[in-house]
């Protein structure tokens, strides 16, 4: 019968483990001023409530344009050309703040999936010596069962 390895003991396993971080506040601090604009103005724009207010927007600046007394039209049909120098500045400028804003929740994900990692890891650890004691301990009881036995 081959001998096992004797399992950590639970000193053993606490001197092993190490403290766990909380990854959000630490992705918090590491953030620059215009990092977390950046963040904000992305979680603002990726929102259904920017969409309704841009569509909204759009709509009015078309109908206005194509359906008020021609005196009051401002970006005449059919060309709308103010309507689409604004839209494009607007696109222009928050581009660049989106892919940022996206790269930087990319990083925070990243930095979790890691953090999630090395629990999953010392999780790991700790079962299988949970699971070498349930071994040494079923072999002793096997044993004792056996003595029992032999005694009857």
């Amino acid at each position: 019968m081959e001998k096992q390895k004797s399992p950590l003991s639970l000193d053993e396993l606490k001197k092993l483990r190490k403290q766990i971080r909380n990854i959000n506040i630490e992705h918090r601090k590491s953030l620059s001023y215009l990092d977390r604009i950046a963040l904000w103005i992305t979680e603002r724009i990726g929102t259904m409530g920017f969409f309704f207010i841009i569509f909204a927007w759009t709509i009015f600046w078309l109908s206005w344009n194509a359906l008020a007394p021609v005196e009051l039209r401002f970006d005449p049909l059919p060309a709308f050309v103010l309507w689409l120098f604004i839209s494009n500045m607007i696109q222009i400028f928050l581009m660049p703040l989106i892919m940022i804003g996206q790269n930087l929740q990319g990083r925070h994900a990243e930095k979790k999936a890691n953090a999630d990692y090395e629990i999953n890891i010392a999780a790991e650890r700790e079962i299988e010596t949970i699971l070498q004691h349930l071994e040494n301990l079923n072999e002793k009881v096997e044993k004792i069962n056996r003595r029992l036995d032999d005694l009857k």
